[in-house]
């Protein structure tokens, strides 16, 4: 049976961990699907990993809709959550409701995910939820504000760590029904997971968080570069390398293709 916004959020109450793993195209969400992942999210992080940008910033949501539409084909239980990017949400409520509205519309996932816990976008958060679209949280660091917080620990400062927590809170208040905790101390997250009454998942955040989640490129190890707080649980980058130069000297010798 497919996984639900409803299920996510027994789960914390069941003590059950949430996995959760990002995608941008059919063939690694069809193999995430298959392998039993709770949650894919189709993150903005595909605009460095699938597009080759320096930053989540200049993806634009017919992009994020044209990667969705893939991954949603190639998937048949995993939930599915589509980040609206940069500047997709930020300049009204309004804005946000059709940028939703398009992602829900267009490509069949089941909610989306804001960045950041300001009182705009708490604010933004409750009206997508009031009209029924489930919403993620995501607080901590927050890539779409690179410029502004760098892509360095946050909350490592009491009073900074009380910002993220009241964050946490506001965000739970207007009804997301998650919400991910970025590169922030564990026992801030600790804190945070407590506190709230709806799941926390985890990147960078220690391991008390209600679930965690991973770039896939990362976890394959297909980066070029990985994350302080990531893991690659095998390397692909290597195996696709050495299968590939395989193929060339066996073409370069004429022994591929055999009669």
């Amino acid at each position: 049976m497919p996984v639900t916004v409803q299920q996510i959020a027994q789960w914390k109450q069941q003590g059950r961990s949430i996995v959760a793993v990002t995608a941008w195209d059919f063939a690694i969400a069809n193999i995430l699907d298959e392998a039993g992942i709770d949650l894919i999210l189709i993150g903005d992080s595909l605009a460095m990993v699938a597009l080759g940008y320096n930053t989540t910033l200049p993806v634009s949501l017919d992009e994020m809709i044209h990667h969705a539409k893939a991954v949603r084909r190639g998937v048949q239980r995993s939930l599915l959550v589509c980040d609206l990017p940069f500047m997709s949400y930020q300049e009204s409520v309004e804005q946000a409701i059709h940028s939703a509205g398009r992602v829900l519309k267009e490509t069949g996932v089941q909610a989306v995910k804001l960045e950041g816990g300001n009182p705009m976008t708490v604010q933004t958060v409750a009206r997508l939820v009031e009209i029924g679209i489930p919403v993620m949280g995501h607080v901590g660091l927050t890539p779409q504000s690179v410029h502004r917080l760098g892509y360095r620990q946050q909350g490592t400062t009491q009073h900074a760590g009380e910002e993220i927590l009241a964050a946490a809170i506001a965000l739970e208040q207007a009804g997301v029904f998650a919400v991910v905790l970025e590169h922030i101390p564990s026992q801030l997250a600790d804190q945070i997971t407590r506190k709230l009454t709806i799941p926390t998942i985890g990147i960078g955040a220690g391991n008390q968080c209600d679930g965690q989640v991973l770039v896939a490129a990362d976890l394959l190890g297909l980066s070029q570069r990985l994350p302080p707080f990531a893991k690659a649980y095998t390397n692909l980058r290597e195996t696709i390398t050495e299968a590939v130069q395989t193929y060339a000297i066996e073409v370069r010798a004429r022994t591929f293709p055999t009669d």
